[in-house]
């Protein structure tokens, strides 16, 4: 029990905030089912599939005066959440001398201050009562296309933020509840799909519609004290749930380093590296030893590498409350002109890649410590793809998708297969959706055995996916990584399968591929022409020599591996009609240990 408790939940007493448990319990589920409304609301409206089908967004209340995390929805992405505090106290720095008004809203997409990347852009409302801020709501999502050199804005090659979309300061985008028009007029010209954009944004304008409504109503029942004091006590209780999680752990410092293949511009791999030090109820996450900045468009600004930490330590402590407390006793060091600490105009587009490393070397670190909550590293990457062209009648086609991968293994089990990325709750488009959209077939979605890394429990598979073109040419791009640093594994375990990206460019041709090995961009297609997407699995948990025989069988019989695998990485030899040969297997076994 959290030392700030007095009672169990549903007991009489007060919490220290002066709140009963039963209120507490009951306001902390209305306010969470607040966000997820707004959240299936903008899922519900959007016009672009990222985000009515893969999810792609995420809404939050947030404080008043700091612009801290108060409650998040628990469908959309976990680092938007964490971003999102960096762009609502980016909003109340800009408005310090032009405060807000009711009904105001602000329009952005700012990648240093409000963190992430162009395509995602931030919409923030000031909640009034009584004349003053009780709290923000805010709005984030990621627009199909705005500007830039590459349909869909992922461009590896990117040297300065300018050639990946348009940059939007933070505006007003309603004054007094009126819609300013000519901002809506400059959005819609930067893009190539201006009736998504349209779209999109009036989704995002509902959602914060719905989400003051229903807050209204709840303030009305409960009264403003009494929910303020909700959320101070909800704060506390994160903090205080941190602070005892850090204790519990063995004082010390450990080290974990992982790389990213290249920045798309010089082809040299770049460390991402923390130093995590326990000091009784503190922690420190320290990044020096990480590259510097880079030309190339996987760097991130400060705000987007903590909330890569907020979400790499949810994962690892999934009890504690996701509010602004999970970050209270966590120092987090980040050098200036770091990999991590981007400025204007440094690229910032393939942010993706990067926080998932940082998810990577955090899990590492912490799993040396503390091995029960170990996790092998999932696929880590996004492997982001567009494909443009025209149709017969003239009309642009723009199709943006990221596709999933394996998940590490973990002390209570083998990895999910074919899963999304750990920074975020995104589900991957379904192939009909991106059919019936766009002028493409999926020849192979399938998934990709000995992809996941062999271990006691072993890694989750990766996935296949082939893509051909049906329309008269098409301009290809894609962003990946996992080229040449496969994910790793815990303990003996072991990694899983690099990530791989080829394509034809017309039907029978032989397949080309990547002088960068996962990024390339000007891909040309034909009508029949194709790419292939071979994503990693995740790595394994501990030695795979003590993985049951039968599980391994399993896997064999699944397809899940192959026979080739199996004898050595698990040490089991078949017999001449496929069975398990017992005796040479624990022979094998035994010759494996030994040589190690």
């Amino acid at each position: 029990m959290a030392k700030s408790e007095t009672k169990k939940a549903g007991g009489s007493n007060a919490t220290s905030s002066g709140v009963s448990p039963v209120v507490l319990a009951v306001l902390r589920g209305r306010l969470e089912q607040i966000a997820d409304e707004m959240d299936a609301t903008l899922f519900r409206s959007a016009f672009n599939p990222i985000i009515a089908e893969a999810h792609d967004a995420s809404h939050g209340l947030y404080d008043a005066k700091t612009g801290d995390t108060l409650v998040q929805g628990k469908e959309g992405l976990p680092v938007f959440v964490g971003v999102m505090a960096f762009a609502v106290k980016f909003v109340i720095d800009k408005t310090v001398d032009n405060p807000p008004e009711e009904g105001d809203v602000y329009i952005f997409n700012d990648p240093y201050e409000g963190g992430t990347h162009l395509s995602d852009f931030k919409l923030v409302r000031p909640v009034f009562r009584n004349g003053q801020i009780f709290c923000w709501l805010a709005s984030v999502g990621h627009w199909h296309d705005v500007g830039g050199n590459v349909p869909g804005n992922y461009n590896p090659v990117a040297t300065e933020s300018f050639a990946e979309g348009v940059h939007i300061p933070p505006v007003k985008l309603f004054r007094k509840g009126q819609l300013q028009t000519d901002i809506l007029d400059i959005l819609q010209t930067n893009s190539r799909l201006p009736l998504s954009v349209y779209g999109d944004l009036n989704a995002q304008i509902s959602a914060l519609e719905l989400g003051e409504a229903r807050l209204f109503a709840l303030l009305d029942e409960y009264g403003d004290d009494t929910v303020a004091a909700v959320f101070a006590e909800l704060r506390a209780r994160a903090h205080l749930q941190m602070e005892n999680h850090i204790e519990a752990i063995e004082d010390g410092t450990v080290s974990a380093t992982d790389w990213l293949d290249n920045d798309g511009i010089s082809d040299e791999a770049l460390p991402v590296a923390v130093d995590v030090s326990i000091k009784g109820r503190k922690m420190i996450l320290d990044f020096s030893r990480s590259a510097g900045s880079v030309a190339g468009p996987v760097n991130i600004s400060r705000s987007t590498a903590i909330a890569a930490c907020y979400v790499a330590l949810k994962h690892l402590f999934p009890d504690v409350p996701a509010n602004a407390g999970v970050l209270d006793p966590v120092e987090i060091v980040i050098p200036e002109e770091s990999l991590l600490s981007a400025r204007p105009p440094r690229p910032v587009g393939g942010y993706t890649e990067t926080i998932l490393r940082i998810i990577d070397v955090i899990f590492t670190a912490i799993g040396q410590i503390d091995p029960a909550r170990a996790l092998a590293n999932a696929y880590g990457t996004i492997n982001a793809l567009s494909l443009a062209g025209h149709r017969q009648d003239g009309s642009r086609w723009v199709m943006f998708s990221f596709f999933g991968g394996g998940h590490g293994g973990h002390s209570e089990g083998d990895g999910l297969s074919h899963g999304n990325a750990p920074i975020s709750m995104a589900t991957i488009p379904p192939l009909e959706i991106l059919e019936s959209a766009y002028p493409v077939a999926f020849r192979k979605w399938a998934l990709r055995a000995d992809s996941g890394g062999a271990g006691a429990q072993r890694g989750g598979l990766g996935a296949i996916y082939q893509i051909e073109i049906l329309s008269d040419g098409a301009d290809g791009f894609f962003f990946g990584e996992r080229g040449r640093h496969a994910p790793n594994g815990v303990g003996a375990g072991q990694k899983a399968a690099f990530s791989r990206f080829s394509w034809q460019a017309e039907k029978g041709a032989q397949a080309a591929l990547p002088e960068m090995t996962s990024k390339k961009v000007g891909i040309k297609l034909a009508k029949g022409g194709s790419v292939l997407l071979e994503t990693p699995g995740g790595g394994g948990y501990g030695d795979p020599l003590d993985r049951s025989a039968d599980q391994v069988m399993d896997d064999l019989r699944l397809g899940y591996i192959s026979a080739e695998k199996a004898a050595s990485d698990y040490g089991l030899v078949l017999d001449a009609g496929g069975g398990l040969d017992a005796p040479a297997t624990e022979k094998q076994r035994t010759k494996i240990r030994q040589s190690r």
